[in-house]
């Protein structure tokens, strides 16, 4: 029978799992509270990097209906839940594992869909979404530049044409 705690933590750890848009699980053998604490501010305001335990969290991974982490939860484990922009926290954790070889990513999940640590580490090389979205407004202005440029070219080349056939008419007319 589990203790109040411990169910506690199951609900608590679901609750983080359901709320998420994404959950990284790492291993963070080696590193001090200091570096600890210094990955937690370089994850972003929108994460939270908790040191969990293996069993209570492989239940609430599953009754938030994630079961694809259940070969990741070996060694010390800790999970960053990120509730905003995933790729500000994947950067985080690739750049602090870059300069802190003990943290090593293992994987987790983005939308429900299970990510290996290489594609998280794909993810952490994609430009935020405020410069996707600006790439693609700009993108659509071009768009939008260069079909206006179209429709106006339709109507002045039907005039030439047709001046250009009115100035034949004439000229044959006068020829005759």
């Amino acid at each position: 029978m589990p203790t109040p705690d411990k169910a506690a933590a199951v609900a608590e750890l679901t609750d983080k799992f359901r709320s998420s848009n994404a959950a990284v699980l790492t291993e963070y053998r080696g590193l001090t509270v200091a570096q600890l604490k210094q990955l937690r501010r370089s994850l972003g305001e929108n994460s939270e990097y908790a040191v969990v335990k293996n069993t209570l969290t492989k239940i609430a991974a599953n009754e938030a209906g994630i079961n694809t982490l259940d070969d990741l939860f070996t060694g010390p484990t800790a999970v960053a839940f990120v509730t905003g922009d995933p790729v500000e926290s994947a950067k985080g954790l690739r750049d602090f594992a870059k300069e802190n070889p003990n943290l090593v990513i293992k994987g987790g999940v983005l939308d429900g869909k299970a990510l290996s640590a290489d594609e998280f580490k794909k993810l952490a090389d994609l430009e935020s979404r405020e410069v996707l979205l600006a790439k693609l407004a700009g993108a659509m202005k071009g768009k939008q530049s260069q079909a206006a440029a179209l429709f106006q070219a339709l109507p002045s080349k039907f005039v030439r044409t047709a001046e250009a056939l009115r100035a034949k008419k004439a000229e044959q007319g006068g020829a005759e």
